[in-house]
């Protein structure tokens, strides 16, 4: 009996043993793979393109002249499929938080995804107005992968019939946005193309945003107003990650009047 309860304990012992080295494992694995869109960025579209002016397995590399490559990027088509793209920055630029994406001649990641959308709507099957198109970078505490990208999809019901809803009483500052249960701020920018920063107008214009910057999502939305096309540009702290407001079955572009 006292063999049995040994042999019973030792093999309590040698799974929980087991379990904590499968756990430790898999903790490294996902730590690691918080690198994966740089790895495939800096290690495989980068020198693909470089040296083969093929940019696999990214869609495109815009900016490239040679390792780093500064202010350039590259447009990845998002594992989960769909029509989501993320766009990449070559060089190492950790998130939404990076100090480098404030300084005096930092580039405009947002306007470049902006310019992307033509992917969304090649994988939708056609045309697509401005606003169903959404981007977004998630916070640091809601994202999965420590290299800065920006989601590039349709936007989601929710934050269409929130922005249509209200739309009309975004201006030029900051305003309160209620969404669901949660509270964002938005504004508004006007022109067909994005020509102000909207990394720079939260650091700038949300009070101790500049300090805290990697709490914040942020979110970008095209929109027709009334007086003229534009954008609205939405924020909060301490809210869902940005990409839950968007969608990359694009259901809405099924469901709106007039589509196909």
């Amino acid at each position: 009996m006292a063999i049995c309860l040994q042999s019973s304990v030792v093999r309590r012992l040698l799974a929980l043993l087991l379990g904590g080295a499968l756990l430790l494992t898999l903790t490294a694995a996902h730590s690691a793979d918080r690198d994966a869109l740089r790895d495939i960025v800096q290690r495989q579209c980068l020198p693909d393109w470089l040296q083969h002016h093929d940019p696999s397995p990214c869609l495109r590399v815009s900016g490239a002249r040679g390792a780093g490559s500064a202010g350039g990027y590259a447009l990845l088509a998002d594992r989960k499929g769909g029509a989501h793209f993320l766009l990449i920055p070559l060089g190492t630029l950790t998130g939404i938080e990076s100090p480098e994406l404030l300084a005096p001649d930092a580039p405009d990641y947002f306007a470049a995804a902006w310019q992307a959308r033509d992917r969304v709507a090649a994988v939708v099957g056609h045309a697509l107005p401005r606003e169903l198109i959404g981007l977004a970078i998630n916070s640091r505490p809601t994202r999965g992968q420590d290299q800065l990208h920006i989601h590039i999809e349709c936007v989601g019901a929710r934050l269409f019939a929130a922005l249509h809803a209200q739309g009309s009483q975004l201006g030029d500052r900051w305003s309160s946005l209620r969404l669901s249960v949660w509270n964002y701020r938005a504004m508004r920018v006007m022109g067909p193309s994005l020509a102000r920063d909207p990394v720079r107008l939260l650091a700038d214009g949300v009070p101790g945003a500049r300090e805290h910057m990697g709490a914040y999502t942020l979110v970008v939305v095209g929109m027709q107003f009334r007086d003229g096309p534009g954008f609205a540009i939405v924020t909060g702290r301490a809210v869902p990650g940005g990409e839950l407001l968007l969608d990359g079955s694009c259901s809405l572009a099924h469901h709106l009047p007039g589509a196909p």
